[in-house]
C-alpha cells in the first residue's frame, strides 16, 4: 500500500507545460519524459515499481485533468487510512474548507458532552438534549426622573425678638426714668440712681412676670412701651430725689418747727421746717451692740472738724444731740455703704449735703428718731 502511495505521489508530482512538454524529476518514479511521451514507455522504473503509463498523453487535456483529479482523490483516501484517528491539522483544514459566515448569536445552551465509558470511548448512546431555558425578560432601564426644583425657603414664622434698650450695666437719664416709673407702680423701692444694677433688673423682671411676658430682667422695646403706657412722666423731684432710698412718711412730731426727722425704717434723714422737707439724705445707724438711741432730742453742740476722743476717728460736721451721739459725715459709709455700722452716731455719706445741713441747723433745733 505504501508503494501505491509513492507511485501516485510521483505521478502527481510531474511537471508539464500546456502541451505536455517538460521533464519530471520525480524521486519515486525516476521516469523522465520529453516531448509529451515517457522515454522508456513505462512509468515507475524505480525501486518501488509501477504500472504502465499511457505514452504520449498530454496532461493539459480533459482526460488528463480527470485522471489528475481521480489520482488526487485516491491519494487523499490512502493518506486518511494511513493517518488513522490522529488529530487533524487545523491549518490544513482551514485551507480545505471555506469559512462559513458566523451564525446570529442565539442564547441557547449547548448539549451536554457524552459521558465516557469504561474503556475511554465516547458512549454511542445519543445524549438527551438539555432544554433551552427561556430567557427572563429584562425590564427596560427606567429613565431617571427629572430633578424636582428645590423649593424656596419658607419665611420663618418665629416672632423677631424685641430690641433690648436697657440691661444690667446701662446708665444714664433713661435708666433714671425707668426707675422712677417702676417706683410709681410699686416695683422699685428706692429713689432713682441712673444706674441699671441688680436691684433694677429684679424690679424689671417682677414687672414682666406680673404682666405675662418673659421675665428676662432686661428692658426691651415691648417692656418699655408697656411701662410707659401704665405710668405718667416723672417729675424733676422724682427723677433726682435727695436720697437713694425713698423718704419715709414723717412722724407727727416732725410736722411742726425745725426738725431733723430721722427714720430707721427707711434709713433716711429729712431736714424739715414746719412740715416741709428742705433736704434729705441717706443715713446709717449703730450696730446692735452700740445702738442709736430713739426718741425726741435737741441739738446742743456743733463741731465742724470734730475727731472722736473715744475712737480717734474724724467726725466732720458733727451735730450732737445725745451724749456722744451726733449726726456727722462718715468716709467709711461713703466708701462701704451699709456693709458697716457706726458706734451709735447717725452717719451721712453725702458730704456736700451734710455740710449744707451743718450751716442751716442751729442749737436747740429738734431731733426725732423713730421707726
Amino acid at each position: 500500500m505504501a508503494g501505491m502511495a509513492r507511485r501516485n505521489v510521483g505521478n502527481v508530482g510531474m511537471k508539464s507545460d500546456a502541451y505536455g512538454n517538460g521533464g519530471d524529476g520525480d524521486p519515486y518514479g525516476n521516469a523522465p519524459y520529453s516531448n509529451g511521451t515517457y522515454s522508456n514507455g513505462t512509468y515507475g522504473t524505480g525501486p518501488d515499481g509501477g504500472a504502465p503509463s499511457v505514452r504520449g498523453h498530454r496532461h493539459g487535456g480533459p482526460r488528463g485533468r480527470r485522471t489528475a483529479t481521480a489520482t488526487a482523490a485516491g491519494v487523499l483516501a490512502i493518506a486518511a487510512l494511513a493517518a488513522g484517528c490522529g488529530p487533524q491539522d487545523p491549518a490544513a483544514d482551514a485551507l480545505k474548507q471555506p469559512t462559513a459566515p458566523a451564525p446570529a448569536t442565539t442564547a441557547t445552551t449547548a448539549p451536554a458532552a457524552p459521558s465516557p465509558t469504561e474503556d475511554g470511548k465516547a458512549d454511542a448512546t445519543t445524549p438527551t438534549p438539555t432544554p433551552t431555558p427561556t430567557p427572563t425578560p429584562t425590564e427596560p432601564p427606567t429613565a431617571p426622573s427629572p430633578a424636582s426644583p428645590t423649593p424656596a425657603p419658607r419665611p420663618s414664622t418665629a416672632s423677631p425678638q424685641p430690641e433690648v434698650l436697657m440691661r444690667t450695666g446701662s446708665e444714664g437719664p433713661r435708666v433714671r426714668e425707668l426707675q422712677a416709673r417702676l417706683r410709681q407702680i410699686g416695683h422699685f423701692g428706692r429713689n432713682p440712681t441712673g444706674y441699671y444694677g441688680t436691684v433694677t433688673a429684679e424690679a424689671v423682671r417682677s414687672f414682666q412676670v406680673k404682666w405675662g411676658t418673659e421675665g428676662t430682667g432686661a428692658t426691651d422695646a415691648a417692656t418699655w412701651q408697656k411701662l410707659r403706657a401704665m405710668t405718667r412722666t416723672p417729675t424733676a423731684d422724682e427723677l433726682n430725689p435727695p436720697t437713694e432710698r425713698p423718704v419715709a412718711k414723717p412722724d407727727e412730731r416732725c410736722l411742726t418747727g425745725r426738725v431733723l426727722c430721722i427714720s430707721k425704717k427707711s434709713r433716711t434723714l429729712a431736714w424739715m421746717i414746719d412740715g416741709r422737707v428742705v433736704s434729705a439724705m441717706d443715713v446709717r445707724f449703730g450696730s446692735e451692740y452700740t445702738p442709736t438711741r430713739e426718741g425726741e432730742f435737741k441739738v446742743f453742740w456743733k463741731s465742724r472738724d470734730h475727731v472722736s476722743t473715744l475712737y480717734d476717728t474724724p467726725m466732720p460736721y458733727a451735730l450732737f444731740f445725745s451724749g456722744g451721739q451726733a449726726v456727722h459725715y462718715s468716709a467709711d459709709f461713703a466708701a462701704n455703704g451699709y456693709a458697716g455700722a457706726s458706734h451709735g452716731c447717725v452717719n451721712v455719706r453725702d458730704k456736700k449735703k451734710v455740710a449744707a445741713l451743718f450751716d442751716q441747723v442751729k442749737n436747740g433745733d429738734k431731733v426725732v428718731i423713730y421707726w
